[in-house]
């Protein structure tokens, strides 16, 4: 029958695995950079990864199967290729819309100042990494958010 011939693997869904992610996580008590560190990748990606937001290279889907004590069958889910949807054109959860606030208001700032910069084109969000670290401040600590992704300029057509 089809059925049969249908792996563990191809029934473990994206939202599968995150839930077990999330559940090693928990259960073993540890943070996302402690488990990027433990697998060797950043922070900012393990977790995008991990929500099914990007795909794992081969090695690193390995190690955090391994390092999760994960089904064998998720490794092939994490190196799957995401289809990027997003449930709702702006969250709801406060640190997201802000976010959302943030690209609102300086996005066009943003662009302009990338076009001067560079000239007609976009910051890649493929090749791209980012670093989120705390700045104390007497004013009360501030969150920083650097971003880098490489220049894609348009094609002249």
């Amino acid at each position: 029958m089809m059925k049969d011939l249908i792996t563990a693997a191809e029934m473990l869904t994206k939202e599968d695995v995150t839930s077990l992610i999330l559940l090693a996580k928990k259960r073993k008590k540890l943070t996302w950079d402690a488990i990027a560190q433990g697998i060797g990748l950043s922070p900012v990606f393990t977790h995008s990864a991990c929500m099914g937001m990007n795909a794992m290279p081969a090695d690193k889907a390995a190690a955090l199967v391994a390092f999760l004590d994960l089904p064998a069958e998720a490794q092939d889910v994490l190196e799957e290729y995401p289809t990027k949807i997003w449930e709702q054109a702006v969250p709801t959860d406060p640190c997201i819309y802000r976010l959302y606030e943030i690209v609102g208001v300086y996005g066009p700032t943003m662009k302009a100042l990338i076009q001067e910069e560079f000239g007609n084109g976009i910051m890649s969000a493929i090749d791209f990494d980012m670093v989120i670290s705390r700045v104390p401040s007497p004013k009360g600590d501030r969150v920083k958010v650097e971003m880098s992704g490489k220049f894609l300029a348009y094609a002249n057509w």
